[in-house]
């Protein structure tokens, strides 16, 4: 018994201890205090910058560092306001390179794009942004005691870039119900086109199907924020849709006439009728290839005659990846019959017709779905 509370006592000794030692511990306050940042060194004051968002160009801002009193780390954000602001409540505020931790940060074109237009400098416009520096321990964060201003020239083109873009309205192929918009083809950064027919009503783009999407409506040949425009043609007409939201541009062709060139006679031998969905299509043409004398030539591909808004007519090829090929088999990739735009020839760039398909009657199909690579087929009657 007598060992048991030695035992007992000589803990709660010890426990006690420990409390009163971990209390004392506790009571130590955590050292937040941090100076202001004193000086910017980059980008010059004033610095004019003509933005070219759909390039990787970037401008870098740099300053001086704040200090811990405890000489611990310290966190930079930098806060942009309109000209005349006084930071209370920025338009834009960013975290530095390094997640934070580095005293400069590098800001591309296209983020100083959308910054201005938090700060109301419209496309097309220049204006001004003031910046400074907020440097910042747990929950002490420091205002820089300089600013600098820099002015900024924006393009024709939007702030916000979509990723995708719909086409939807009561004029358009798919009606006017949003969930039905059908997807446009990307074609690069910013850029989209489509092969579709409009008709009498009203038509818009969006960058989405669900919720409330942003819209953009075509105004001459340019790209507008918007609800709805006037279809084009008071008939249903084929178009291709082509929209470069990089410069906020929109380029509507009329497709007046797509035809089967057949090479051997130099001639379009059928017309191929639009039947919806961007497909062209031609029933029943006879595939009679042409007598020479080394054999039997069967060449061909498409040729497209298009109107531009301002009456201008143009004559495309739209034929084969290669300058040559060789007949198709049952084994040929289906790849072989894609389709590229090509300069107007009569022979670069033809596909061959299989064997088989000589003094046949054969449908043909010309395919511009945006959702795929634009293609054809041959089916053999």
């Amino acid at each position: 018994m007598k060992y048991s509370l030695f035992n007992f006592s000589s803990l709660f000794v010890l426990l006690l201890a420990f409390t009163f030692g971990g209390c004392k511990k506790d009571e130590r306050e955590i050292n937040m205090n941090i100076t202001e940042v004193s000086a910017l060194y980059a980008p010059n004051d004033n610095l004019h910058v003509k933005l070219e968002p759909a390039t990787s160009a970037s401008v870098v801002f740099e300053w001086d560092q704040a200090k811990a009193e405890d000489g611990s780390l310290v966190m930079y954000e930098v806060a942009f306001d309109k000209q005349g602001g006084d930071f209370s409540a920025p338009v834009y505020k960013i975290s530095s390179d390094g997640n934070g931790v580095q005293n400069k940060l590098t800001l591309s074109h296209k983020d100083l794009n959308r910054i201005a237009n938090f700060a109301g400098i419209n496309a097309l416009e220049t204006g001004k942004l003031r910046w400074t520096v907020l440097a910042s321990k747990g929950t002490n964060v420091k205002k820089a005691t300089v600013s600098r201003t820099i002015e900024v020239e924006r393009p024709a083109g939007f702030a916000e870039i979509p990723t995708e873009v719909y086409l939807t309205g009561e004029g358009t192929e798919a009606g006017a119900s949003l969930a039905s918009a059908i997807k446009m083809k990307s074609t690069g950064p910013g850029v989209f086109e489509i092969y579709t027919q409009l008709k009498p009503g009203t038509y818009r783009f969006v960058n989405k199907t669900t919720g409330t999407p942003t819209s953009y409506i075509v105004q001459g040949s340019f790209l507008k924020m918007g609800d709805a425009t006037a279809t084009p043609a008071a008939t249903p007409k084929v178009y291709r849709i082509e929209l470069d939201f990089n410069n906020a541009a929109v380029k509507l062709t009329e497709i007046t006439k797509v035809g089967y060139w057949f090479a051997p006679r130099n001639a379009i031998e059928a017309e191929l009728a639009y039947v919806g969905n961007g497909v062209f299509k031609a029933e029943n043409v006879k595939a009679e290839f042409k007598q020479e004398s080394w054999g039997r030539d069967e060449r061909y591909k498409f040729r497209m005659n298009l109107k531009a808004a301002d009456g201008t007519e143009t004559v495309e090829d739209w034929g084969s990846v290669n300058r040559d090929n060789s007949r198709p088999t049952a084994t040929t990739p289906a790849a072989w019959y894609n389709v590229y735009k090509q300069n107007v020839n009569q022979w670069d760039y033809t596909f061959k017709f299989p064997t088989e398909a000589d003094m046949k009657n054969v449908d043909l199909f010309l395919n511009f779905k945006p959702d795929a690579a634009y293609n054809h087929q041959v089916v053999i009657k």
